[in-house]
């Protein structure tokens, strides 16, 4: 949790791109995926640093729903599972560029099920940094200008956006090619991959 904080800290001056509605923008190429199972596991989430509270209950109603949002549309033939822990958490408060955050901040831990037989691909696991889209009320902070279900929405969507980058550069699985363009989309979600950029350059690249 230390390394999270460390690595949030260097990372709240970069920008994030806006999530566009999955309704409203072209499928990714994901083979034979269907999603069956969609389990979010939020009772273990910490706050990390100067926060608003939520509940377990409210953050996994918003995370299942930006994912079913986003994956129902896929009609593959294969079912998968997609389960994901919040790890922990900041919901900017109105203290704004004062307090730890001037945005929102979540660590999620992800995996992907076979179904037939039941299998979690463990080596596919992977640990992402999701960090609330900025405008001009978020460069400011946040917390001032959004309340906390807002941030919430923000979140699961900024995630869900996020696992579709991490299943196209899994695509294998799925019988898809997987580029090289794919394998970088998914470094800028990549907690590991954001705190070797922070250690080695002080500020991973912008998204």
């Amino acid at each position: 949790m230390i390394r999270i904080l460390i690595t949030i800290a260097a990372c709240l001056a970069l920008t994030a791109c806006a999530v566009p509605d999955p309704e409203l923008e072209e499928q990714v190429n994901l083979g034979d995926f269907r999603l069956l199972g969609n389990v979010a596991v939020t009772t273990n989430a910490r706050k990390m640093g100067v926060s608003r509270d939520a509940t377990a209950e409210e953050w996994e109603a918003a995370l299942e729903g930006a994912i079913e949002k986003r994956f129902a549309r896929y009609e593959g033939e294969t079912p998968y599972t997609i389960s994901y822990s919040l790890d922990g958490y900041i919901l900017a408060t109105k203290a704004g560029r004062l307090a730890l955050a001037p945005r929102s901040v979540m660590s999620m831990t992800v995996h992907v099920w076979q179904n037939d037989p039941l299998d979690r691909l463990e080596d596919r696991s992977k640990q992402l940094l999701i960090f609330e889209g900025l405008d001009g009320e978020t460069v400011i902070g946040s917390g001032l200008f959004r309340d906390r279900d807002e941030q919430m929405a923000n979140l699961a969507a900024q995630f869900s956006k996020a696992v579709e980058r991490w299943l196209v550069a899994n695509g294998d699985l799925f019988g898809v090619g997987v580029s090289e363009e794919a394998l970088e989309a998914a470094k800028q979600d990549d907690a590991d991959e954001i705190a070797r950029q922070v250690q080695a350059e002080g500020a991973p690249a912008a998204n």
